[in-house]
This record gives structure tokens, sequence and C-alpha cells, in this order.
């Protein structure tokens, strides 16, 4: 039995779909399919947020074309519909009027809820939609700083620190305290939640956690310079036993991540390679939100302090050594290590291979903290 003829722009459609949908074939759906609690239901928010707007979008263009069709100068049917006279339908206001009503009032009240329950200094209070979490379970932290322009990790509990690359243990709460050393950045891993700000001075936090063991990347999603492309991180959500191998690897480096290790992790460099830290200065993280990584540099905390309790006196006034903590007598860079815009080579002393993006395959531990940074822009 033959088949009725389709139009010609029917068929024209039909064939050229697949080349239309083809540069999509190459896009990254972990937004839309994430594995952490916290990213699940940001995904879930957009979708209900989108499909309550269609249904007055999908109508809306539906109608813009029925009528251009219906009352096109060639139907002339369609004249004995023509009333120059009419001007006012109270059943067509109310349906224009009460159906965008509707779907504001729903889209506000998902808003109101969800900004409060999705609010990144928020503890968490379940694993996933079916598992609350245990009162007793104290949350893991990780303390973030932005760096140019490569990302540091101090877990202060567990005594190690890493260079990009981020692990955490599968159904355990963390919470992100996240900073930047210069500039400020914004701390995205697509597979866990959504992006936090970080920002020289001050402190972000972040509660998520990893439903499934996976590995991704996570990067700045705020430029902050030349080597802005670059900053990208390995992520791993690894079971108990691997995230306790995987601290063990990184307690086996023999590196120690002091202030004057920091001071040269912190100089400007691109294509940072993973690097590992098997004991970590205490209060390194405070000194860095404070400013005063440097010897002899006074802390914001301090100054604030000071200022809270009516000021140190007239004789204070030309004391301003330790006060200086913008570029060229930063915390970080001094006049002497002007970024001249020459790129750190892939291979620096102390990296044996170059940098892998995903950070799932290549063994990093032989890698030296200290060695690998010795070189910067």
């Amino acid at each position: 039995m033959s088949h009725p003829s389709s139009p010609n722009w029917i068929r024209l459609f039909r064939w050229s779909a697949p080349i239309l949908a083809a540069p999509l074939a190459g896009c990254n759906w972990v937004v839309m399919n994430p594995s952490g609690d916290i990213a699940v239901q940001q995904r879930d928010l957009i979708l209900i947020s989108t499909a309550l707007m269609l249904l007055i979008v999908v109508p809306v263009m539906a109608m813009v074309v029925f009528f251009a069709w219906r009352y096109r100068a060639a139907n002339k049917a369609a004249e004995k519909d023509y009333d120059p006279d009419w001007d006012h339908s109270t059943k067509l206001e109310l349906l224009i009027w009460s159906a965008p009503l509707l779907i504001i009032i729903c889209l506000g009240a998902l808003t109101w809820v969800s900004t409060h329950k999705l609010d990144p200094y928020r503890p968490l209070d379940r694993i996933d939609a079916k598992t609350a979490i245990d009162p007793k379970v104290k949350p893991l932290k990780v303390e973030v700083v932005a760096l140019d322009w490569k990302w540091l990790f101090i877990y202060p509990e567990l005594g190690v620190a890493t260079v990009n690359e981020l692990a955490v243990p599968v159904n355990v709460p963390v919470q992100f305290d996240i900073t930047a050393s210069t500039v400020m950045n914004s701390f995205y891993v697509p597979e866990l939640a959504g992006q936090i700000y970080a920002m020289p001075g001050m402190k972000t936090q972040l509660h998520a956690v990893a439903n499934k063991e996976v590995g991704g990347v996570g990067f700045s999603a705020n430029y902050s310079g030349a080597g802005f492309s670059h900053m990208r991180f390995g992520y791993r959500a690894l079971d108990k036993a691997g995230f306790d191998g995987w601290v063990a690897k990184v307690k086996a480096s023999g590196v120690n991540l002091d202030r004057n290790v920091y001071l040269t992790l912190a100089k400007p460099s691109e294509k940072a390679p993973v690097a590992y830290f098997s004991a970590v200065e205490p209060k390194l993280f405070d000194a860095v939100v404070n400013l005063c990584p440097k010897p002899g540099q006074r802390c914001m905390g301090e100054l604030m302090h000071i200022n809270m309790m009516g000021g140190a006196g007239k004789e204070s006034a030309r004391e301003t050594q330790g006060l200086r903590y913008d570029f060229p007598n930063s915390h970080v860079i001094d006049q002497t290590e002007r970024n001249e815009g020459v790129q750190t080579a892939p291979d620096a002393p102390g990296a044996t291979e170059a940098p892998n993006p995903d950070h799932t395959t290549s063994d990093h531990s032989s890698h030296s903290g200290a060695d690998a940074h010795a070189q910067h822009r």
C-alpha cells in the first residue's frame, strides 16, 4: 500500500534533524546527570522551573502559528469571523491573566523553598532522597584555597593537603571552607554541587555529599586571569576503602606544607601538576583567610579586633609594618617577582608527566609539592 507523499518541508526536516543534532553529541551532560544529592536537587529545580515556564511558552508559540495560518489572506473561510467592533472578553481576560499568575505563584513558592533548602551554608540533613543523615556522623572538613592558577585542598582533620586533586568519601557529608589568595574565583564541581565564590580575605562555605563512586573535573567558573582556562582539578568520589587508600598515598609523599612552601606554591603558575603533602602547618588556612601567611604580617582578624576595641591609640598612626596586602607588596607576590607572562612548563621540576585533567588513571604519588611549583610566571 502506498503512502501519501509528505510535504517538502517535512521531508527536509526529517533528513536534516540528525545533522542539526550532531553538535550536541559532544556536550557533557554532567549538570543534568550528577552524582551528588545537592546537584541532583539543583537539576530537579532547573527541570521543574523550565516545565512550569513551558506551560505558557508552548501554548503561546502554538497559538502564534495557529492564528497566522487560520487568518492568512488566502483563507476566505475566516472572513466570516471578522468582527471589527470586538473589544472585550471576560473569559479570555481570565485565561490570559490567571494562567501566568498561577505559574508565577508556583515559581515563587519553589524559589523560596529551594533558596532555603539549598543554601550552601546550611548543613545537610540527608544523604539522598531516601536516607537521612545520622546526627552522630561528623562531616568531613575540606579547606579550599583558590590560587593563581591552581587549587589547594587542605584536610585539617586528616593532616594532609593536595594540589589540583580533590577526593571525598561516598555517602559522607562534606563541609567546604573556601577562600582565595589574590583574586576572586568560583569553586565548581558539577558532579557534586553548584558553584560558590572564593574571595580573598573572606571565607565562604559549601555543604555537599557524593552518592556514588565517580571521577570528574572541577574548575573555576569565574575568570581570574591568564591561567584561568587551565585552572582545573581532578575530582574523585571513593568508597571508604578507596578513600583510606588515597589518604595513605598522600601521607606517603613525605612533603610538609608550611608557610614557606605555601608562599612558593601561591606564586602564579599554569598547568600545575597534582602534588601531595603529608603534613600541613596548623592554622595555615586561617592565615590565608586573614591575609597574613607571610612572616611579620598582621592578620586582618587582629586588626578588626583592635578597631572593635576603639583603636590602638595615636602612637600607632605610623605603624605600617605588616599592613601592606596589595600588589606589589602583597601577602603572596613581591616587587621582584612580577609576572612577566612566561608560562610555566608542564614538565616543571618535580613533575614526572604531563598533567591529566581527569586525574583518574595517572599515578601522581611521586610528585613533590615543594618542587612541582618551584617555577612560576
